[in-house]
């Protein structure tokens, strides 16, 4: 299909993103449910060694584990899968907030045009879902504000990644949130083992918000934070006098930025670290993304820390 007649949606997966994300690969730390075979440990004990079929190659898999003899007649790869073999569901929630509308002066330019934190994370889901469909894992999606406004359960049909990027396109900013009741409907919706991807700037009560991932984490699903915020939040560059307006309210005001500049960025400072430490404690993976960094690097850098077993 020429490049013009493609979709609107499928503008939020561009082939410069498929090209460098599907190099890369995810493998679950801990053992998983799941419901098609595919390439992650099975929670389930003692089939380990019982042969239950055979898949195609994919890069990544251990070359002695291809049959030559299915080879030599199919001309193809193919490995023999044990029952201990999974695939995985996996949760992207997006976070829909008035907050995530910001668009920084910062921002790393794509396609002519510095992106708001809010499309910065659609970038960020296309390409996970891409990536996880890729490797026969389901991938579903949650957009959230005040309330979940769509829940599209898991699935690994190729249909699927269509399915979440048109929902991804059709996501719009809405108004004021509050994560952790969002967090704990979610993780009782989730049908079993699987892992959880929140994508948010996560602004709010930072105490709930960790009991709710605490929610996640005792009901044994994996949980990875990707945390966007925009550079101008990070570091508070401004020096002139002027004006604030919250975008989930109607506060605005008139500030000399120069006057709370220390007691912003300290505060700032405490946040980020209170989040990490609290990910840290559940063994969760948090992942502070600034916009400034091309959404593709700082996913695949993520990525391959996790691959290494650094990040």
């Amino acid at each position: 299909m020429p490049v013009s007649n493609l979709p609107s949606f499928m503008k939020w997966l561009p082939v410069s993103t498929t090209a460098t994300i599907g190099r890369c690969e995810f493998m679950c730390r801990a053992p998983m449910d799941g419901f098609i075979t595919g390439r992650h440990r099975s929670a389930k004990k003692g089939a380990s060694v019982e042969f239950a079929d055979y898949r195609q190659y994919l890069p990544g898999d251990e070359i002695k584990m291809i049959d030559w003899k299915v080879y030599g007649r199919k001309d193809r790869y193919y490995v023999k899968q044990s029952m201990a073999e999974t695939n995985v569901r996996v949760m992207i929630c997006l976070d829909c907030s008035g907050s995530m509308d910001y668009r920084g002066d910062l921002a790393a330019e794509f396609e002519g045009r510095r992106l708001s934190k809010f499309e910065y994370a659609k970038y960020l889901a296309a390409g996970l879902t891409s990536m996880f469909i890729g490797q026969q894992d389901g991938v579903g999606l949650t957009t959230f504000d005040t309330r979940v406004r769509e829940f599209l359960p898991a699935k690994s049909s190729k249909g699927q990644l269509f399915n979440v990027l048109r929902h991804l396109d059709e996501a719009e900013v809405g108004g004021e949130t509050e994560l952790a009741p969002i967090f704990d409907e979610v993780a009782e919706r989730i049908p079993s083992r699987g892992v959880v991807i929140v994508i948010s700037d996560l602004l709010g009560d930072t105490s709930q918000l960790l009991k709710a991932f605490h929610h996640i984490n005792y009901r044994h699903d994996e949980l990875i934070v990707l945390h966007v915020m925009a550079e101008e939040e990070l570091r508070f560059p401004f020096d002139s006098f002027m004006h604030f307006k919250d975008l989930e309210g109607i506060t605005e005001l008139e500030l000399d930025p120069k006057s709370i500049r220390a007691e912003y960025l300290d505060r700032v400072e405490a946040f980020v670290k209170m989040l990490n430490d609290g990910c840290a404690g559940m063994h969760a993976d948090y992942v502070p993304l600034s916009t400034k960094t091309p959404f593709v690097k700082g996913i695949t850098e993520y990525l391959a820390r996790r691959a290494t077993g650094v990040g």
